[in-house]
């Protein structure tokens, strides 16, 4: 028996599917892994309750991630899938009903933006081949 084209055959749309494994279908996180952690680290709330990464997900469900530097999404889960599919087939999967943020949120960001470009810049970077022999000498004291 063969199998037809394209792999296994589409099956039935499952009813419910884990919360992990739908984020990571969905790319919303990278892998599952990392779908797992932001569960059990409290940072997935389905429908208003915690979401823990084996919480059974339906169509409808109303999803809040917290993201980093406090900025948190939300989604209403459109569709299910159990298995990986192209990411513009994953982006049909959810609907993203997160509020534009507001221009205080905006200058926050900005400023982060810039506080952080500028300690990178300020940072000393390591000491080349030269510099190392400079200050190998220095502590020696030969010269």
């Amino acid at each position: 028996m063969t199998k037809p084209e394209g792999g296994a055959p589409p099956g039935p749309a499952p009813a419910e599917v884990r919360l992990d494994v739908w984020l990571d279908v969905a790319c919303l996180f990278k892998t599952r892994s990392e779908a797992q952690k932001a569960c059990r680290g409290g940072k997935v709330d389905v429908n208003g309750q915690s979401g823990k990464p084996h919480r059974a997900l339906r169509v409808g469900d109303r999803l809040r991630i917290t993201r980093a530097a406090g900025r948190r999404q939300q989604v209403v889960v459109k569709g299910l899938g159990g298995q990986h599919v192209p990411k513009a087939e994953a982006r049909l999967l959810y609907e993203d009903v997160t509020p534009p943020p507001t221009p205080e949120e905006l200058a926050v960001r900005d400023l982060e933006r810039h506080f952080w470009k500028a300690r990178r810049m300020a940072a000393p970077s390591t000491p080349d081949r030269r510099e190392r022999r400079r200050i190998r000498q220095e502590k020696e004291g030969t010269d």
